[in-house]
């Protein structure tokens, strides 16, 4: 599995790769966890709203830091 966390590094940004990262650990599943933090990339892949996340290339979160339990849910 391929996760990507898209955004400039804010700190909502930041937030939402670290809780990525944490309950990856937490469930003990392997994946490919990347932050991509140039907005050049970040815009020629069509993201408009960031916090983002893509997992395997589709946009599973746009604009907002998703909670513990939807991270949860996407990684199930």
């Amino acid at each position: 599995m391929k996760i990507e966390v898209l955004g400039p590094g804010c700190k909502n940004c930041e937030t939402t790769a670290r809780r990525f990262e944490e309950i990856i650990e937490e469930l003990g599943i392997e994946a490919e966890l990347n932050h991509i933090t140039d907005m050049n990339e970040v815009m020629e892949r069509g993201i408009a709203l960031t916090p983002a996340v893509t997992i395997d290339g589709e946009v599973v979160v746009s604009g907002e830091v998703p909670s513990r339990d939807k991270i949860k849910e996407l990684l199930q």
